[in-house]
């Protein structure tokens, strides 16, 4: 049975023992408002003065992405990138527009998109669908930035 890792994450989530690095992770993720990496993230750690190892943000990304906890993008260069997007239990079914220079999201609702993956899957009779969109782009800042 999993016990309460003191982040307040529901069900799966749970699964980590209760670790100060944990806590020290998701409390720089929770400050995001763009994707990062595993080593921009252990980069901001070193930044803030923790020690933690890059082993252990791996291992926590990689369980968090697995449980919901996190939202996932790859880069165009393949690499992972992370960004926290509310508790799993929470939040509804989103997609992310991303700067492809800076990784600043926005969140955005595909309702097109949606019903077009209903009506596709429904004329070929699949059921039970899933889908990942991801939306590429250059934000504002980044576009003044090269004006």
């Amino acid at each position: 049975m999993p016990i309460d890792d003191g982040t307040g994450l529901p069900g799966r989530a749970r699964k980590h023992r209760a670790t100060t690095q944990g806590r020290t992770i998701r409390s720089i993720l929770e400050r995001q408002d763009r994707f990062l990496s595993a080593q921009d993230l252990y980069a901001r750690l070193r930044t803030e003065g923790h020690r933690i190892g890059l082993s252990t943000v791996y291992r926590h990304l990689q369980s968090w992405a697995e449980d919901g906890t996190l939202d996932t993008i790859h880069r165009s260069d393949g690499e992972a990138t992370y960004r926290f997007c509310g508790d799993p239990g929470t939040r509804g079914h989103h997609h992310h527009l991303v700067c492809r220079r800076c990784g600043q999201a926005a969140e955005v609702e595909g309702r097109a998109v949606e019903r077009w993956a209903d009506q596709t899957a429904q004329q070929l009779g699949y059921t039970d669908v899933d889908h990942t969109v991801e939306i590429f782009g250059i934000c504002a800042t980044c576009t003044a930035e090269t004006a």
